[in-house]
């Protein structure tokens, strides 16, 4: 009987890292037949690992301007709040790039998949050509976001250079997404690891000048996040024009097709102000904060930074619900779309409830890694533990949130973020800090709420079904 339990036991490890190895190394699979399991397995198993590299970096990015004092963490702070506007725009193009290529996946048109992301990439071109435009008046950005003369100084380079560059944004994040939505998420998962592991090794050198390199301070990581990405975007179009994955581009395929650009492009609105709702939200939240003063706001970055550790893999698995959505809406199966969206939601719910109470328990030691100043550290941990005791929400509303945007379905979770950011989290994070006089306390308690109720209302709505009549 002993023998027989371990023997199983054996077999489900093998079975289990040769999953694994597959998900890694990429193969040819229908995710639209076969074991649902096994599908959300393929694709979220490199999408987490994909992010949670982002993830990574992120922490570590933070932990060498960390070296350079408070107001340099602050700067990188007020750049990533200003950029959550790029990041919108981008991630808006992205779900609709990701939706229109898994559902003509799903169709078995392979060749229409391919002309969707050749148009994506005209889209991200034209957009970045705006963003890098606001790199001209990086200081008075900064300015705008309330910080102080000391701290433009400190940041200023920072800002333009990462505004400046943001046509590797928008590439990076568009080429990802046709691979995701196609069902590579092997390949997406290398580019943005090769992108990172660039960034990870230039990012001391050119911050403290290390050898032959240049001393930049905190511009140096601006530096070497664009060099980073530039390279895995290098990477991507090298995969798409050798044919490698599902999207094989040909030089017939470059030109303009107004018909899907417009079709692409009118998805992309919608999913674009789904996302600047809910950074418009965070950039009013920044700005409560920034009334704190430097100390305030940097320990909310650095507590920012950690989160976004276990949300960013957490995000890759609610890409994977996406691509599932996308592909079995197209194959004519939406009751298998709506059981992998609740099936990939229930174990992002363990990833995620896992991740928090790690984060409850080692707050302090964890942001003492970042920081020494009594009250950075004191307002990260508060901010770590608050935001951490709603994870297993959180986990529920990304997944359902990305399950409509892959049905193309990108106007139910905007009015559900106008609805929980706007009408609800700021006036609550007003009233909590400074009508209540919680001060940042008040902040990160309504981050917490809000995003609580958010995965109430996602769920609430999702189980109504009309996403599945969803056309695009």
């Amino acid at each position: 009987m002993s023998n027989g339990l371990e023997s199983e036991s054996a077999s489900a490890q093998a079975g289990f890292w040769a999953a694994v190895r597959e998900a890694i190394q990429g193969s040819e699979q229908d995710y639209t037949e076969g074991s649902l399991r096994r599908a959300i397995a393929l694709l979220a198993i490199p999408m987490v690992l994909e992010l949670g590299l982002e993830s990574v970096f992120a922490v570590v990015d933070v932990f060498y301007v960390a070296r350079l004092g408070p107001e340099a963490v602050a700067a990188v702070g007020l750049t990533e709040a200003i950029l959550t506007v790029v990041y919108s725009v981008a991630t808006g193009l992205s779900v609709a790039t990701t939706a229109m290529v898994a559902r003509r996946i799903g169709e078995k048109d392979a060749e229409a998949a391919s002309v969707a992301a050749v148009q994506a990439i005209w889209l991200g071109v034209a957009v970045s050509a705006l963003g890098s435009l606001a790199a001209l008046v990086a200081p008075r950005l900064l300015g705008l976001m309330g910080g102080s003369p000391g701290l433009i100084a400190t940041g200023r380079g920072y800002t333009a250079v990462m505004l400046g560059t943001s046509v590797t944004i928008f590439l990076l994040f568009l080429i990802n997404a046709a691979f995701r939505g196609a069902g590579d998420a092997a390949i997406a998962m290398k580019a943005l690891w090769l992108a990172n592991l660039i960034n990870l090794v230039l990012d001391p050198c050119l911050i403290f000048g290390l050898g032959p390199f240049p001393k930049l301070g905190v511009t140096g990581a601006a530096v070497a996040t664009a060099i980073g990405r530039g390279t895995g975007i290098l990477y991507q179009l090298l995969v798409l024009a050798r044919g490698r994955g599902r999207i094989r581009i040909r030089r017939a395929q470059l030109r303009l097709e107004p018909r899907i650009l417009w079709r692409l492009l009118r998805l992309s609105l919608t999913g674009m102000l789904q996302f600047l709702v809910g950074t418009a939200s965070w950039l009013g939240l920044v700005r409560i904060i920034a009334l704190f003063g430097s100390a305030a706001l940097a320990g909310y970055t650095i507590a920012v930074r950690i989160i976004v550790f276990a949300i960013l893999p957490s995000w890759g698995m609610s890409n994977a619900a996406a691509t599932l959505v996308g592909q079995n809406l197209g194959a004519g199966k939406p009751e298998r779309a709506e059981r992998s969206a609740w099936a990939t939601g229930f174990y992002n719910m363990l990833l995620l409830a896992a991740i928090g109470a790690l984060f409850v328990g080692f707050a302090e030691p964890l942001v003492r890694l970042f920081a020494a100043e009594a009250p950075v550290v004191a307002a990260g941990v508060k901010c770590l533990r608050l935001v951490s005791y709603g994870y297993p929400f959180y986990a529920y509303g990304m997944v359902l949130a990305q399950a409509f945007n892959g049905a193309g379905d990108t106007v139910t979770p905007t009015v559900i973020n106008v609805f929980c950011y706007w009408l609800f989290e700021i006036p609550l994070a007003w009233v909590l800090a400074i009508l209540w006089s919680l001060g940042p306390t008040g902040v990160f308690l309504a981050i917490t709420i809000a995003e609580s109720v958010l995965a109430v209302v996602a769920a609430l709505v999702f189980r109504r079904g009309r996403w599945k009549a969803q056309k695009i």
